[in-house]
């Protein structure tokens, strides 16, 4: 369906109780930055199944598109105006995309006015970023306090070609039979299809599964949440959205991808190499079809060059097995389980891993930083994680967000410097993901948003 379309519409589950202040500053506009990044995501949500990633192309199309908060004395309602009519049938608003919408106006508001007013989190330090992703998750209704060892977190791309996405609902549905719950970015591709297989694996064995969907203000647009996600969350930034993956997570599970996901992988890998995180158990275990052994081979290439064999034994690739991939992702848990008893950390929330702060504080791209990056072999193999996974973050901000994608076209592709054995491998692994059209969706002609300077 295309077009547009005016409504007004009620909260259902997703939407805590508000007070009085909090529905009264949200609805005031004055707060600019705070209405901006709610209008945006909500456009984002209200704009899924598009066949595009590319947030300017939104924005613009929708330049109309407003979201307005009407206060009342027993709750709130929002003033939609010219949404797009696919969120839509028959006139009234999906129920999933109406539980998403929600679910985003509850985060915006916990995070922009709760979470910056708490004396208790100090968002520059290590403890208090840690804190602020526990504060987020639990207002979202995610953590819960029971015995389950269940959660895995699956990664990959959102342009996935037929034979990938087939694959992953396949590994979905294995895992799902297996009493497996499904944590993603929530976007399409690599993030719906396993969710798509696991409703039918839990449907058959009657078991009622999760499936929890973890964004960000930048990226959303990008990857609109698909329609299957039940818990819908959104954490302040990148860094902060990673860290929910890997401290709610009890394992993952990574598709093929392009740049999004190598940022992911490296994040991981640069966690689990950190010295205090050397005996946690995290099964990491990386997978395709046939067809996709290629990209595993040149992804274990690269992070061999880059990081060495530690890195390389961080992880296990498995091709075109998905029983197997779920029989090991399920024995796994009984490890993390045992593990997480033994030190008596929570089931719900790994407080156990060490998250270094170099994986915490926002990078936020810029020709400048990008240039500097210190991608060198002088420095802790953790440390180069972090410098390369911000590389990577950087091209994802020039590839899919409005902010990057305006500073490329006015300045240029960014520039990345380092050492030739470094940028050699990178180079020709970003190569590789153009060719394969795992930079955009595979319809639009990508243009590199990235210049490797050796």
């Amino acid at each position: 369906m295309t077009g547009k379309i005016s409504a007004r519409v009620t909260p259902q589950k997703a939407l805590e109780v508000l007070s009085q202040i909090e529905v009264a500053r949200l609805a005031d506009r004055k707060d600019k930055d705070v209405y901006d990044s709610f209008r945006r995501c909500a456009l984002a949500v209200l704009n899924t199944g598009a066949e595009t990633d590319d947030t300017k192309e939104i924005l613009e199309k929708f330049e109309d598109f407003s979201v307005d908060v009407i206060q009342q004395e027993r709750g709130i309602k929002l003033d939609i105006n010219n949404a797009p009519a696919n969120a839509f049938v028959d006139g009234k608003m999906i129920t999933g995309i109406l539980e998403h919408l929600f679910s985003v106006l509850r985060d915006i508001i916990y995070i922009n006015i709760e979470l910056k007013e708490n004396r208790d989190i100090d968002l520059r330090e290590t403890h208090g970023i840690t804190n602020a992703v526990f504060h987020v998750m639990r207002n979202a209704g995610v953590l819960k306090p029971n015995n389950e060892v269940n959660l895995v977190v699956c990664w990959g791309g959102h342009s996935i070609n037929e034979v990938e996405y087939d694959y992953s609902k396949e590994v979905g549905y294995q895992m799902g039979l297996r009493g497996l719950d499904i944590c993603t970015g929530c976007g399409p591709g690599a993030m719906k299809g396993p969710m798509k297989g696991a409703t039918f694996g839990h449907a058959k064995m009657r078991f009622n599964g999760r499936y929890i969907g973890i964004s960000e203000p930048g990226i959303i647009a990008a990857e609109s949440p698909n329609p299957i996600v039940n818990k819908l969350v959104i954490l302040p930034d990148i860094e902060k959205r990673l860290e929910a993956f890997v401290r709610t997570g009890h394992g993952i599970l990574v598709f093929p991808g392009g740049v999004g996901t190598a940022e992911e992988i490296l994040y991981i890998l640069g966690v689990l190499l950190h010295p205090k995180n050397r005996d946690i158990p995290f099964p990491l275990i990386f997978t395709g079809p046939e067809s996709s052994r290629e990209y595993f081979e040149q992804i274990n290439d690269f992070i061999g060059f880059a990081l060495g064999e530690e890195a390389q034994a961080k992880y296990e690739i498995i091709i075109n097995d998905p029983v197997l991939v779920a029989q090991k992702m399920r024995d796994h848990m009984e490890n993390v389980k045992a593990y997480r008893r033994a030190t008596q950390d929570a089931y719900y929330f790994n407080w156990v891993l060490t998250i270094p702060e170099d994986f915490q504080h926002p990078f936020n791209p810029t020709h400048e930083k990008m240039a500097s990056l210190d991608l060198h072999r002088n420095q802790k193999t953790h440390e180069l994680a972090a410098n390369l996974r911000r590389a990577f973050s950087g091209i994802v901000d020039g590839n899919v967000k409005d902010h990057g994608i305006r500073a490329v076209a006015e300045k240029g592709p960014y520039e990345i410097h380092g050492d030739k054995e470094i940028l050699g491998p990178l180079g020709q692994l970003l190569r590789k993901f153009v060719e394969q059209k795992r930079m955009k969706i595979p319809t639009q002609e990508y243009v590199p948003c990235y210049k490797i300077i050796e």
